[in-house]
């Protein structure tokens, strides 16, 4: 029995510890006013067993909430629990002690179920928490050594034993197997890996080992910034109420003006008490941080990271949407879509030829040059004297003969001096897109064409933006030349199209365009990083560029234009889910405000009606967090 006892007492110890000082108060008061109802009971309400536990629980629980609130307004914070604190001082005033104790029950309580609708909102990420391994294998020599996850550097070789969680982005360099990266891309299939496959941390390798070198620090990685959103949403929670803020700048002084008015008619000061009660706006205190939280908890799941919690406020209200094109609206990779031979060359010679070349560089031309012809497998030739200069091209000797690969630009420059001056003669015209040129021993010998393919989905994405979006202006600002630029927009559809632009002019357009309406600014890539920061909102595909990361406000980890639909339908979600939770509440408050300023409320009932509505308040605001059926339209 004492065992027991001790075993207990250690348990509620350790509970007590753990809580915040709001819960720490709330559970105060409820042990108080149990006590101050036991002594009325069996006893009398004016016995002083009855009024002490009332009185202590103003001392411990409500002067501490009053001078929090006197701070605020000594700080010019006027916040909507700016009538919690009036309501307990004028309680005491009026003797009103049991009223007062149930007003420091619905302030402290109302903190404390926050708290806990904030963690029961945010249990994904708390899921996700506890995925990631503090210890990692990292090689050492010929074996594997076990260290802490932290001090893993770029370059280190790992290895992910079967149902292990990967603890760092990398590439696969030995093993074949699957993992399951379900927790990001909400899919719910095993992910195919091979020597070559990019691996992210946090997902479950299946049954064989791979052994991995990793791309990016712990710290650097897509788990690791999953966790940052949900220590920056606790860090934040004080700034997701300017919503709250904004209804309760008219909703506070109506409050006061109905209960000034029932005093003032009536003539008993338990009218104005009661009204005061009964409007305590915990629905605005309350249920919008949960549902903000909670939407930033969804957005994590579907692998947007929402770094900003206001634009999730403010991304439904955008009317006006700027894209950037590479990466973007296109995929960011070209691809060759035309040979041009010269005569006496044929095309897949020449490919074979340039393409046996093109291994020795990591220009993304070269890397389509490669792609295309293994697709078409096609020969590779040896190849010496490889030659790769900034600006110039590249040049090599691939069997006996020598070849370069240049532009037409070069070629152009290359005349004015004296050089290859009858090759622009046999050049075909100048086509939208990306082209190199050819020569093979000093010989024109053909011209290949390249296009960024256009994302598959990108001209679905535009048209349904303004029948589903309100999105009433599209544009498309670009560094990419003007030819390219058009092309791109008339495949998808959109008329306002700025091309040739540079970081300080898309800056320009997306200030101009922010002065005229909310705006919308999607990129990918360190140039686009000011225009991010200028926009309303600013969406970056983050795989790319931690510099765009950086200054987005939400951060699409799976580069595609479905995600980029899913954060507006999940800021549209959580708007509506707020504004129905927080003015339902106010709604039924103001009911319950006219019954209580006819004296059909005491200050008790009062306050017990104000928790049932926050309750109602709370459970529909974390409706946010449970997935839909569907979160996109297009």
């Amino acid at each position: 029995m004492l065992l027991r006892i001790g075993e207990i007492r250690r348990t509620l110890r350790s509970v007590w510890q753990a809580a915040t000082q709001e819960t720490r108060i709330a559970g105060f008061t409820v042990g108080m006013l149990v006590c101050s109802l036991a002594a009325a009971w069996f006893l009398s309400p004016e016995h002083w067993l009855t009024i002490g536990p009332l009185w202590l629980s103003l001392a411990v629980g409500g002067v501490p909430l009053v001078a929090g609130l006197l701070v605020k307004l000594w700080q010019r914070e006027f916040g909507s629990d700016l009538l919690a604190g009036i309501s307990i001082v004028v309680a005491v005033v009026l003797g009103e002690h049991l009223a007062g104790a149930m007003v420091v029950l619905m302030l402290s309580g109302g903190t404390a179920l926050e708290s806990y609708a904030v963690r029961s909102a945010s249990s994904v990420l708390l899921a996700l928490s506890r995925r990631l391994p503090v210890v990692a294998h990292r090689r050492d020599g010929a074996s594997f050594r076990d260290v802490p996850v932290a001090e893993i550097q770029l370059g280190d070789q790992l290895i992910v034993f079967p149902h292990e969680s990967c603890p760092v982005d990398g590439t696969v360099i030995e093993g074949q197997g699957v993992m399951d990266e379900s927790y990001l891309t909400g899919e719910p299939f095993q992910i195919h890996k091979s020597p070559g496959s990019a691996v992210i941390s946090g997902a479950i390798n299946g049954e064989l080992a791979l052994v991995i070198r990793a791309d990016k620090r712990p710290a650097d990685s897509r788990y690791a910034q999953i966790m940052q959103v949900m220590r920056a949403a606790e860090q934040d929670r004080p700034r997701l109420r300017r919503l709250g803020d904004q209804l309760g700048a008219w909703y506070t002084p109506l409050a006061l003006l109905v209960a000034g008015v029932a005093w003032s008619i009536s003539g008993d000061p338990i009218r104005f008490l009661s009204v005061l009660v009964v409007a305590t706006p915990c629905p605005l205190l309350i249920a919008i941080p949960v549902a903000i939280i909670g939407s930033i908890s969804l957005a994590a799941k579907r692998a947007i990271i929402v770094r900003n919690p206001s634009s999730l406020e403010l991304a439904d209200t955008c009317r006006t949407i700027i894209f950037d094109k590479t990466g973007t609206l296109t995929y960011g990779v070209p691809n060759l879509v035309e040979i041009v031979p010269a005569e006496g060359f044929s095309s897949d010679w020449l490919l074979a030829v340039v393409a046996s070349l093109g291994r020795y560089s990591k220009h993304p031309l070269s890397a389509a040059l490669v792609r295309a012809s293994e697709e078409r497998q096609g020969a590779w030739f040896p190849v010496g004297e490889v030659s790769e200069k900034p600006g110039a091209g590249m040049s090599g000797r691939v069997g006996d003969q020598l070849v370069q690969i240049t532009s037409r630009k070069k070629l152009l420059a290359d005349v004015t001096l004296g050089g290859h001056p009858s090759v622009l003669s046999l050049l075909p015209p100048e086509m939208p897109g990306l082209e190199c040129v050819v020569l093979v021993d000093e010989k024109y010998a053909g011209t290949f064409q390249f296009r960024d393919t256009p994302r598959s989905d990108g001209g679905l994405f535009v048209r349904h933006l303004s029948p589903r979006h309100r999105i009433h202006r599209t544009l498309l600002v670009s560094g990419d030349r003007d030819s390219e630029v058009q092309y791109l927009a008339k495949q998808i559809g959109i008329e306002h199209v700025f091309s040739s632009q540079s970081p300080e002019q898309k800056l320009a357009i997306v200030r101009d365009e922010t002065r005229a309406a909310p705006t919308i600014f999607v990129g990918d890539g360190i140039n686009d990083a000011p225009a991010l920061t200028a926009a309303t909102v600013g969406i970056a595909f983050g795989q790319h560029s931690d510099v765009t990361s950086q200054a987005a406000d939400a951060v699409v980890l799976d580069c595609s234009l479905q995600k980029v639909d899913e954060f507006l339908h999940i800021s549209r979600r959580m708007r509506q889910i707020a504004l129905q939770s927080a003015l339902g509440g106010i709604g039924l408050s103001l009911v319950a405000m006219g019954a209580a300023s006819f004296g059909y409320l005491t200050p008790v009932w009062g306050a017990v009606t104000q928790e049932l509505i926050d309750v109602f308040a709370v459970l529909n605001a974390l409706r946010v967090a449970w997935p839909p059926g569907e979160l996109r339209d297009f």
